[in-house]
């Protein structure tokens, strides 16, 4: 069986969708022929980005040869740094320890996969490949330097760490990404890629997750849920500095940050109250996730119930016995596209709950559009929101439909995506675009 080096800083026993896109990843890959060796970070909670939970090992095959990186993370980039854009103490950490490891396995390894971020991973891979003479694999959970939430000190920065995204890019053998709208974003402005093996393979749902009894619920409550990070902090400082981040270039001053968190809900459910007050008694929303101080203050409402950040299987159960579900996307210019689609959404959507989606033009519009599934609004239409709210009160509860509805985004069934990626890789064949 060929055994696949994988590097992935976000593993179990730390939580958050990047750990489970690396994590089902690994659970699965077996069965399309290839065994993993994970070279990953400490698994303690080192942020609020990494929160601990242990429920997510289930999903590391036993045999699994896993390695730590070693020594205690150095502390996170500092003001000075970020502006010099110097390699920092942690990034040394990091690549030193990826190298260390990953050359202990030179004789056992048949390619090299990396999940990122961070994207410092790309340059250990890039080493690694060069010395090991091994191909590698890159995995681009979000578009590094295009994407639209990655704020840079200036312009120089952000086309400084895009040339740096470039060169190693440039030399990994396949890149996968996983939207189809943050491919094409990357070869509109890395024409020079297309060449490349490129293919886009979505994070998806597990449907194993899906599969437990669900418990009656009698609260008489109509549960509006939100699983994940708010953003409310980002958000105000980046509508605070949006003419300074544009004179600067290093931000896109025309991205609105805190449509992605609780603000404009709350202002939706405050409309709808005061236009039929007998809700107040009725409407919770269950927020899931870590949560930051300026999150819990724009929160303080009362029907707001902050649940801290839940083992997955927790939030799974959370998401598919509320009555609605909110996806919050940061918002743009009309004629942009967003490039992401969050982890959150496929399960979402596998959960069979109704999703109220306030999310812009792009990949994730356009799915929660064809899924039947989804009540739309744009990302601060707070009206919009407070009308679709008020018809979803007044219909009777669906049925919860089932996972399978979705097969071509079940997590195996991707899987099995990726493993047709290294068998081209290794098979050493032409290398074409994927459509």
């Amino acid at each position: 069986m060929p055994r696949i080096l994988f590097l992935a800083y976000h593993f179990p026993p730390v939580g958050g969708a990047g750990v489970q896109r690396n994590a089902k990843f690994a659970k699965y890959l077996p069965e399309f022929g290839y065994d993993s060796i994970v070279v990953t970070g400490p698994g303690r909670s080192a942020s609020r980005w990494t929160p601990e939970d242990d429920t997510l090992l289930g999903d590391v095959p036993d045999g699994t040869l896993v390695r730590r990186v070693l020594g205690e993370p150095p502390a996170s980039l500092t003001r000075s740094e970020r502006w010099l854009d110097r390699r920092t103490a942690w990034q040394r950490w990091w690549i030193d320890g990826v190298l260390r490891a990953g050359r202990a396995f030179a004789d056992e390894i048949d390619l090299i996969y990396v999940g990122m971020a961070p994207y410092e991973s790309a340059e250990a891979a890039a080493q690694l490949a060069r010395e090991l003479g091994k191909p590698w694999v890159a995995d681009l959970q979000d578009p590094w330097a295009l994407d639209e939430m990655w704020i840079y000190p200036t312009g120089i920065h952000r086309r400084r760490d895009l040339a740096r995204m470039r060169r190693l890019l440039g030399t990994a053998d396949a890149i996968v990404m996983n939207t189809g709208e943050s491919m094409r974003k990357v070869l509109a402005r890395c024409p020079e890629l297309r060449d490349k093996l490129m293919v886009a393979v979505p994070n998806g749902y597990d449907a194993a997750d899906f599969e437990a009894e669900l418990p009656t619920r009698i609260d008489g409550k109509f549960v509006i849920a939100h699983t994940g990070y708010l953003h409310t902090a980002l958000g105000r400082h980046h509508r605070k500095t949006a003419r300074a981040r544009r004179l600067l270039g290093g931000a896109n001053g025309r991205v609105d940050i805190l449509t992605r968190s609780h603000v404009f809900l709350l202002d939706a459910i405050d409309r709808l109250i005061a236009e039929q007050p007998s809700l107040e008694d009725v409407i919770e929303l269950h927020l899931a996730g870590v949560t930051s101080p300026e999150d819990v203050e724009a929160g303080r409402h009362p029907c707001v119930r902050f649940l801290g950040y839940v083992p997955h299987e927790q939030s799974v159960r959370l998401i598919r016995t509320a009555d609605l579900l909110f996806l919050p996307l940061h918002d743009l210019p009309p004629g942009e596209r967003l490039s992401i689609v969050p982890g959150k959404t496929y399960e979402y959507l596998a959960s069979g709950t109704p999703i109220l989606a306030a999310v812009p033009d792009g990949d994730a519009r356009d799915l929660l559009a064809s899924s039947g599934r989804a009540l739309l609004a744009r990302p601060s239409d707070s009206r919009a929101m407070a009308d679709h709210l008020g018809a979803r009160l007044h219909k009777p509860a669906r049925a919860h439909r089932p996972a399978a509805d979705f097969p071509w985004l079940e997590r195996r069934h991707l899987t099995g995506e990726l493993a047709a990626v290294f068998d081209r890789v290794l098979r050493g064949g032409a290398l074409e675009l994927a459509a």
